[in-house]
């Protein structure tokens, strides 16, 4: 269990790192951007996004 936790976690660092790797000044600019956003909206984002990532793990979809 903890060796897949552990490959999980680094997939995802891969992944995180990619945008502001290959093209740093649109990272910024979409950060400053979403500074912009309202924490209620960020929150429902951030809802959806659990979600959706326990169905992938759990294999109900995809």
């Amino acid at each position: 269990m903890s060796e897949i936790f552990w490959k999980a976690l680094g997939l995802m660092l891969v992944f995180e790192g990619l945008m502001p790797f290959l093209a740093p000044h649109a990272w910024q600019q979409a950060l400053k951007r979403l500074a912009e956003v309202p924490s209620e909206r960020l929150r429902w984002f951030g809802a959806a996004a659990i979600v959706l990532g326990l169905l992938i793990v759990n294999d109900v979809i995809l």
